[in-house]
């Protein structure tokens, strides 16, 4: 069970695309959950292997570095879809129509801008780092047990990239909001009001506490 999105869909081209690249961002957005909780893994086994055989997990800075560039970057196109992102909603909660669909639309360009230009150095920095000639492909690794870079740096670009096609799709359906002036339009996350944002915070607390009661038990008495 999880938290109702706030993305209308319907039949139309725009909102096909849409869940298209749902698809893909909900697998990335899974990776970067595996790849956090492989993180913890790693953590328990490096904290066990140095306390009772005073062996530490060889690389481990390193490992961590390499997952840390995955998980940090791999849900952002999934975060956006879901309007999951951090942004100051008293002004946009009080917009509606046409001038909200403007002014979302406006962000969004200078978000797509801001991400382009992101591209553009994070994929010349992966291409420093890697090397067809060289061992593992990779002319940088890392100190400690020189793992070979290139990979997370690519990660990056990737990640980048679906982001920028989420945000192109958003900014053809602002577009289309601006055109229609309709008061809900899909692909993109509707503002909610504080009333609508409590109740989806409470239905979360209350799958948790159904877990607990299944599992656990009431602890009281």
């Amino acid at each position: 069970m999880s938290t109702p999105s706030s993305v209308l869909t319907d039949d139309s081209r725009l909102s096909r695309i849409d869940r298209a690249l749902l698809r893909l961002e909900a697998f990335l957005n899974l990776m970067s959950g595996v790849v956090i909780f492989a993180l913890v893994l790693l953590a328990i086994a490096n904290v066990l292997l140095r306390k009772f055989l005073n062996a530490p997990v060889p690389g481990y800075i390193d490992w961590t570095e390499q997952f840390m560039a995955v998980f940090a970057f791999l849900g952002l196109a999934y975060v956006q879809r879901e309007g999951g992102h951090i942004r100051m909603d008293l002004l946009v909660s009080k917009l509606r129509g046409r001038v909200l669909w403007l002014f979302e639309f406006l962000s969004v360009i200078f978000m797509l801008l801001v991400v382009t230009a992101l591209i553009y150095g994070t994929w010349f920095h992966f291409l420093r780092s890697f090397d067809w000639n060289a061992p593992n492909w990779s002319s940088d690794s890392s100190i400690d047990i020189a793992l070979p870079l290139w990979p997370a740096k690519l990660a990056v670009p990737v990640a980048f990239a679906i982001l920028w096609l989420r945000l192109a799709i958003q900014i053809w359906a602002y577009g289309r909001g601006l055109r229609t002036g309709g008061e809900a339009i899909v692909a993109v996350p509707l503002p909610e009001d504080p009333a609508e944002q409590a109740s989806k915070e409470a239905a979360s607390v209350g799958v948790i506490a159904a877990g607990d009661d299944l599992y656990g038990g009431s602890r009281r008495g």
